[in-house]
């Protein structure tokens, strides 16, 4: 194996690593709002690696601007995405776990509510 495929193999295999933890990450943590955050990076930093490796195992200029594309796409809709989901499960009323000291939002909703 050359140094390239050697690098490749490890990152497809960090990438599977991290979407394993991240899929852990959803059974194993506590409130809807965590689950998501764990899932979310995961989605993320596992795709970027999964892709890094899909360069490096078939390296050229077209695969370059196809994985680069792929990766801003999907790094941009993810974080739009988590984003849209949280805020809509917390305008649902979506419970947050008993472990949670502070609401930033909550602290920002009475803020609002006292200056109009």
């Amino acid at each position: 194996m050359t140094p390239f495929e050697t690098l490749a193999v490890a990152c497809v295999i960090a990438g599977a690593s991290v979407f394993t933890v991240g899929a852990l990450g959803l059974v194993r943590l506590r409130d809807f709002y965590a689950r998501l955050h764990g899932v979310s990076v995961s989605a993320g930093l596992g795709t970027a690696l999964l892709l890094l490796g899909l360069l490096l195992w078939f390296p050229s200029v077209e695969n370059a601007l196809k994985i680069g594309l792929a990766l801003l796409v999907q790094l941009a809709t993810a974080a739009v995405g988590g984003n849209a989901l949280a805020r809509a499960g917390y305008l649902a009323g979506t419970p947050l776990s008993p472990a949670t000291r502070h609401d930033a939002l909550a602290d920002a909703d009475a803020d609002r509510s006292e200056e109009g």
